[in-house]
């Protein structure tokens, strides 16, 4: 995320995320097993040739537009209300859920009291205009959990929990020690939803 409040450029650039190469992208990927994205994230995926899918993560995808059959492995387009979908993934067992779509997913989400964690890396960078983390609606307090600081690259990586929520405090565990600098990867905001705990 920009420093204000972006998660992307007007027309969903993101060409302005700067890069570190302490971020580890493999542990990240390792804390989750599903992914919920929106169809406009979707589509920007799709338009830049990533077919959506993520490795080792099954791939949801709400659109009430968008048809339901999509011959790529590991992604899921579902018509239903993101809502009733997130919650049903949450009621079953395993890892924890990526709310990996952009900020009217994300609202929708939150204000369902679906969001359990809000994990934000915040670039050094001010875009003046573009897609908000957050499109406006009813204010949620947060309680910070866990902060890093990446020297290097002037990246910010906070951790928050959303009160009333289950499952213990999040904690950033995706940076490697010793800063290497800048590396072309991206950083993106993660809302996360938890699963019930393995049975």
């Amino acid at each position: 995320m920009s420093l204000d409040g972006f998660i992307a450029g007007p027309n969903g650039e993101y060409d302005w995320i700067v890069m570190d190469r302490s971020i580890d992208f493999a542990a990240l990927y390792k804390e989750f097993d599903t992914a919920v994205m929106g169809r406009k994230t979707y589509e920007t995926a799709a338009a830049q040739g990533v077919n959506g899918s993520m490795p080792g993560i099954d791939v949801v995808v709400c659109s009430r537009t968008l048809a339901a059959a999509v011959p790529v492995k590991g992604v899921r387009i579902v018509n239903d209300d993101a809502a009733e979908v997130v919650a049903a993934l949450k009621a079953k067992s395993g890892g924890d859920i990526w709310l990996f779509g952009g900020g009217a997913l994300f609202r929708s989400l939150l204000d369902a009291g679906l969001v359990d964690t809000v994990e934000v890396a915040i670039m050094p960078v001010l875009l003046g205009a573009g897609i908000p983390l957050l499109p406006p609606g009813a204010s949620t307090k947060l309680v910070l959990s866990d902060k890093k600081i990446l020297p290097a690259s002037g990246i910010v990586v906070l951790a928050y929990s959303v009160p009333g929520t289950r499952g213990p405090a999040p904690r950033i565990r995706f940076i490697k020690s010793g800063n290497r600098g800048p590396k072309s990867a991206r950083a993106r905001a993660i809302k996360r939803a938890r699963k019930n705990p393995a049975r």
